[in-house]
């Protein structure tokens, strides 16, 4: 049996396959406090009692080191430590799945594939950024990209709904979920996307900024110190910042769609805060399709996937109101599997 483990900040997700890569059982758990997460985390996996041979791990950042699966090896582990800093919110936890799995699960091997991994091939104008060459070198600052592993496993799944080959196909993936990218895919390799040296640069997301002026970063830490603007970008911004929602059905609420117990009066300024956010949200997603149009000379396929990307269609038809000019051959969406694509991989290299 394989088991796939992705740990968050804030949920644990884990699905178990056969060696013909069936699903067999899978299981998830939503953590609320950080402090706990070690002890939930024992508690979900002691609850699997199959043999288990081949363990994946889901890894957010693999920095400039790690850009393919690997083998997990204490050695490697302590490295992949080292780098925690550049993915605060997710690679903690990811290695600390790891640890946590590799007692319960001794006689299995464990193997990391990493968020990055995709991303490896994108062309050097696309990952440079316009700093200093001593600094970008002493510090590895470069487009890096993430949930790679889900915009390659759509991609391809769009590649077959296409009838086309992988390898000769112009694809654009949208993932919309608390996190958002976009990718554009040329002839089976990723030629740019939006999320950069961490998952913070690119789209208006849920409770992140998105690309911004640097200047107004300065002046941010000037107020509020480097951690204080590290928790406001990542955790205050975004959607969030603007309209105040937790989540989209918070938001989607007060637009005005239906409440519980019926229809709830919606006050005029929740409301027009809320309908700027989901512009905003939008337009930044517009925005981002016609440019990667642009750069492959056509679309293909265009696919949305993630929990709002698939998972809601009113988002999808918004943002495809707007391109109604781009002549995008194919429009699909499609649940992305993030475990699945983990378990194929570890299984061609175990």
């Amino acid at each position: 049996m394989i088991l796939v483990l992705n740990c968050g900040s804030q949920s644990i997700k884990w699905k178990i396959f056969t060696d013909k890569l069936k699903l067999f059982k899978a299981g998830s758990r939503d953590v609320f406090n950080s402090d706990e997460f070690e002890n939930i985390l024992s508690d979900e996996l002691n609850k699997i009692t199959e043999d288990i041979t081949l363990v994946g791990h889901r890894v957010v950042h693999g920095g400039q080191t790690f850009r393919r699966p690997l083998k997990i090896t204490e050695e490697n582990l302590q490295e992949l430590e080292k780098i925690n800093h550049f993915a605060p919110l997710h690679n903690p936890y990811n290695l600390l799945g790891i640890k946590v799995c590799q007692k319960i699960f001794q006689s299995a091997s464990h193997f990391a594939v990493f968020d990055t991994e995709f991303f490896a091939s994108l062309p050097e104008k696309a990952y440079t950024y316009a700093l200093p060459k001593n600094i970008v070198e002493e510090n590895g600052f470069r487009r890096y990209g993430f949930q790679g592993t889900s915009h390659e496993y759509v991609a391809r799944e769009a590649a077959g709904i296409a009838k086309k080959q992988f390898n000769k196909i112009k694809i654009i993936t949208v993932h919309l979920g608390g996190g958002a990218s976009i990718t554009a895919i040329k002839n089976g390799k990723a030629i740019d996307t939006t999320m950069g040296f961490t998952p913070l640069e690119g789209l208006v997301m849920m409770t992140r900024s998105g690309s911004i002026d640097a200047g107004i970063v300065l002046e941010l830490v000037k107020k509020f110190g480097v951690e204080g603007v590290d928790k406001l970008l990542n955790k205050d911004s975004g959607i969030k910042g603007i309209s105040g929602a937790k989540n989209m059905l918070e938001l989607f609420s007060a637009l005005g769609g239906p409440a519980s117990g019926g229809e709830e009066r919606i006050d005029p300024e929740k409301k027009r805060r809320a309908k700027l956010a989901f512009d905003v949200f939008v337009y930044s997603i517009q925005k981002q399709i016609g440019a990667y149009y642009a750069v492959l000379g056509g679309c293909d396929a265009l696919v949305f996937t993630g929990s709002i990307g698939a998972g809601n269609q009113k988002t999808r038809n918004s943002i495809i109101a707007g391109i109604k000019d781009l002549k995008i051959k194919k429009v699909v969406a499609i649940k992305t599997d993030e475990e699945l694509a983990i378990a194929q991989k570890i299984k061609r290299i175990k």
